[in-house]
């Protein structure tokens, strides 16, 4: 009988602890999922300032540079779609996203090697400061997207492993989308 005893509590004992791994993978896989929501946030913020940028550039390049017609249009373009996006409210970017705002990182660097052909739009002071600005901003917008990444890079592998996996199953945390550009004229720049 007080074998029996020891058992039962040796089983509780087991119980309580497997709970508290449960729990605490649990609440893991909360505060790695809010980690990734805040990347993004921080990530948004840069992106909309980007969006509020872009409109005052292309204005100022267009007054002095009129054959950039194309280029221009399409920065616009492409802006106005990734702002859109962005007002839809997304807590993490979808792969679409993630495409156009490439795109629109590729087309503002392909601006800003065409101006080096237009002197006088070089030495302008507001195309200069907006070109800064620009400048910081995608530095910006490059390091939190690492930050965002090494999150998601995280909380995926925390999804992947066992035996975090099974409580991942259980409460359907589903895995989280890099945010990647996939033009290489983007990348290497």
């Amino acid at each position: 009988m007080e074998a029996l005893g020891i058992i039962l509590v040796i089983l509780v004992v087991l119980a309580l602890i497997a709970g508290i791994g449960a729990l605490s993978m649990y609440n893991g896989f909360v505060k790695a999922r809010n980690l990734i929501q805040e990347s993004w946030r921080q990530i948004d913020v840069e992106l909309n300032r980007r969006y509020e940028l872009i409109p005052n550039l292309v204005e100022t390049v267009r007054a002095v540079a009129a054959h950039e017609r194309n280029t221009l249009e399409d920065i616009t373009r492409l802006r106005n779609q990734a702002a859109s996006m962005a007002h839809r409210g997304e807590s993490t970017p979808s792969q679409q996203r993630a495409d156009i705002e490439g795109q629109l990182s590729g087309a503002v660097k392909n601006l800003m090697v065409s101006v080096e052909a237009y002197p006088q739009l070089r030495s302008n002071v507001n195309f200069l400061e907006l070109q800064k600005q620009l400048t910081e901003t995608e530095d910006r917008i490059a390091a939190g997207r690492r930050f965002y990444n090494a999150n998601v890079r995280n909380y995926n592998t925390k999804i992947e492993s066992v035996p975090s996996n099974i409580i991942a199953n259980m409460f359907k945390f589903e895995k989280a989308t890099y945010f990647e550009v996939r033009d290489q004229a983007v990348r290497q720049a």
